[in-house]
């Protein structure tokens, strides 16, 4: 991707221009990926499954509301977007996984299309190229290491790729792209690395090492998809809420408790054309920003 050392470029959809993301947490987030002693600790108490449990458990403490209302406020959320009031969250992992009042995301009602699974930064690249790896950020990812699964990894090598990277203030609960038939999910273990920019900009490998959870979509407008969820720093939690079998476009499939995290989606080799913004930025090294329920793409007639 282009160098920003100092600044995160993302390009948004709905004003056509690039603007500076604002990263929560940043300078921990600096310290921690780009010192020495950041690196260690990193490695040493960070990325352990137990310091995002505790984490996580003191963002569910009462007194954790108190935190709320000044977060909205600096992030400058639209709280006419909430179907609950901000007074009415009991805790801030309460208000992080909120849910949307109905219509606050419509989706895209063309049958053909498929949309973005969640709010967030999405990269998409139209194959996922030779050698079954995702090239993002200047570096690769290796599909087989990602899906955990050899065979799953031939099947969508050479197909289209989205990486939705949900911030911390963006709404955390995730989204079918399509209709289709949905699979039990299968869960992947491993560390809680950040999945910000900053963190990615280091190692894009850390979406292959981090806990994830797959699951395939079967019967859909555009064959069969892969929807890999990965869990970061603060987020030990991925809830799965749509039960296993046909599940309509845009309804919710699950939630991510307190921090950033991720939404990966594959597409079968030609079964997807990628909206024109969403491939020219990605191929110019930056995310767009869009939200879920508007058109990633439309499915191609084999």
């Amino acid at each position: 991707m282009p160098e920003r050392d100092e600044h995160i470029a993302v390009y948004n959809r709905y004003t056509g221009s690039l603007e500076t993301e604002s990263v929560y947490g940043e300078k921990w987030l600096r310290w921690s990926y780009e010192t020495a002693a950041g690196r260690l600790m990193l490695n040493a108490v960070i990325k352990r499954a137990w310091f995002s449990r505790w984490y996580g458990w003191r963002m569910s403490r009462p007194g954790s509301r108190r935190l709320v209302q000044p977060f909205v406020e600096t992030y400058g959320l639209d709280e006419t977007e909430f179907a609950d009031p901000v007074t009415s969250f009991r805790s801030f992992n309460d208000f992080f996984s909120r849910e949307l009042r109905s219509g606050a995301r419509p989706i895209d009602p063309d049958p053909a299309s498929i949309v973005f699974p969640a709010d967030g930064r999405h990269l998409g690249f139209p194959s996922i190229g030779s050698q079954d790896r995702i090239y993002a950020k200047g570096q690769s990812l290796n599909l087989h290491e990602l899906l955990d699964d050899s065979e799953l990894a031939r099947r969508f090598a050479g197909g289209a790729v989205v990486i939705s990277r949900l911030c911390p203030v963006d709404y955390h609960r995730f989204h079918m792209p399509c209709a289709g038939v949905l699979s039990e999910p299968r869960s992947i273990p491993g560390p809680l690395f950040s999945v910000s920019p900053i963190a990615l900009r280091s190692q894009v490998g850390f979406l292959a090492e981090n806990k994830r959870a797959v699951s395939l979509i079967r019967e859909t407008v555009c064959g069969t998809v892969a929807m890999v969820e990965v869990g970061a720093t603060c987020v030990g939690t991925i809830i799965q809420t749509a039960p296993p079998g046909w599940v309509a476009k845009g309804v919710e499939k699950g939630m991510f408790r307190f921090g950033g995290s991720c939404v990966i989606t594959l597409f079968e080799p030609e079964r997807v054309r990628l909206s024109d913004d969403l491939a020219t930025e990605s191929a110019r090294g930056y995310e767009i920003f869009a939200r879920m329920g508007d058109r990633l793409g439309m499915a191609q007639v084999v």
